[in-house]
């Protein structure tokens, strides 16, 4: 199965406006649900067919048009807790005999835990040390059990952090707000909102049922090679740098917990079975686009 004539998107914001487009540029007709009026509003004019529905309140889900179409879940989890009760929720508002053709649901790599800065694949184990990783794998393990339930095939992406137009820490750098020393620094790894939305087509079409994805641009590296690429960019000063410890004080507790923990994600699968090549296959290629984009 390679194309779909209609595509469904639970959590459509950067990432999902991004998806739709693609697909709507191949033919495919696009809705997404919708909270709101003002999110309504947002996605038709993007020329989205709103579906109203809050993944906080199940009642709400109701005659969800996700029959025989390529269904995405790109919506986050709650902030709190170990659990993602947003996911069995909307699975369980599909009734039999209305199943989407095909599911792709976004993960994180946090599920994989503190790694030390070793090589991770799509066979290391999932063994997530906070919160957000083990919501990410709890929604996994629904999706995965629910599309084995109802012959649905389900596709599960893994994804790195993503940076792009409107991501990248402006406000950090012109800020000044130190970061860790190099040598303190733990690997991260990334991937360009664009490419991410490539991988999502290309996951649609040529996802096997039931496999993991690994989603980066297979190019590691750390937080303070980052912050100094986007300030070299911007014209600015480097941030300082500081010992982790110090660093702590002044990051944000979201920042702190990403860097607790420390890998490098292997994507060959990635690669090899989703025909995907990235078009920014590193930052050096892919923040200048970022700066281009919201300009025009």
């Amino acid at each position: 199965m390679t194309g779909f004539d209609t595509v469904f998107i639970v959590g459509c914001g950067d990432v999902g406006l991004r998806v739709a487009r693609l697909w709507a540029a191949e033919g495919a007709a696009v809705s997404a649900l919708s909270r709101s009026e003002a999110s309504a509003a947002r996605l038709s004019r993007s020329g989205i067919a709103p579906v109203r529905g809050d993944l906080d309140d199940p009642a709400s889900l109701r005659s969800l048009p996700v029959s025989g179409s390529l269904l995405y879940h790109l919506a986050p989890p709650p902030a709190t807790g170990s659990r993602d009760p947003r996911v069995p929720a909307f699975l369980s508002a599909v009734a039999p005999g209305k199943e989407p053709a095909k599911a792709v649901c976004i993960s994180t790599t946090a599920v994989y835990g503190d790694n030390r800065g070793a090589w991770v694949s799509e066979e290391t184990p999932a063994a997530p040390s906070t919160d957000r990783g083990k919501r990410r794998l709890d929604a996994e393990a629904s999706f995965l059990a629910w599309g084995k339930e109802r012959s649905v095939p389900v596709v599960i992406l893994r994804v790195a952090g993503i940076y792009g137009p409107g991501r990248l820490p402006v406000d950090a750098v012109r800020s000044g707000r130190p970061i860790p020393r190099e040598s303190d620094a733990p690997f991260t790894n990334r991937i360009h909102v664009d490419d991410l939305a490539r991988v999502c087509v290309a996951a649609g079409r040529n996802g096997r049922p039931g496999a993991i994805y690994n989603v980066g641009d297979g190019v590691p590296g750390t937080i303070p090679q980052y912050f100094k690429a986007v300030a070299d960019l911007l014209g600015l000063p480097r941030p300082p740098e500081v010992p982790m410890d110090e660093a702590r004080k002044v990051l944000s507790p979201g920042m702190v917990s990403y860097l607790s923990e420390s890998r490098r994600l292997d994507v060959r699968r990635m690669r090899e079975e989703l025909a995907v090549t990235m078009r920014y296959p590193d930052l050096a290629a892919g923040l200048p686009s970022c700066l281009q984009e919201e300009t025009e």
